[in-house]
């Protein structure tokens, strides 16, 4: 899908100037609020901005501070699953 979208000359060029390549930037910042929002999985975002690999994803994320929300619980119930995995 292609979105276009009008930013005013003035507000445009003092953006431009921070981010040379403002249509990745946009694109980056439409990932990263997704992925906040749980609308994309990190494997989306992984294919949205073409990275190679899932670290790269990882990375990329890591380094905007947007972080899995993954609580204690989720820890406890991936930790009995693979106990309960290995004791078959």
């Amino acid at each position: 899908m292609d979105v276009c979208i009008r930013v005013p000359d003035e507000v445009s060029q003092k953006i431009q100037a921070q981010w040379s390549d403002l249509s990745r930037s946009a694109l980056e910042a439409l990932a990263i609020e997704a992925y906040r929002a749980e609308i994309l999985t990190e494997a989306e975002v992984q294919l949205m901005l073409s990275f190679a690999s899932r670290w790269d994803t990882d990375r990329f994320l890591k380094g905007v501070q947007a972080y899995l929300d993954y609580t204690g619980e989720d820890l406890d119930r991936d930790i009995s699953a693979i106990r309960d995995f290995r004791a078959q």
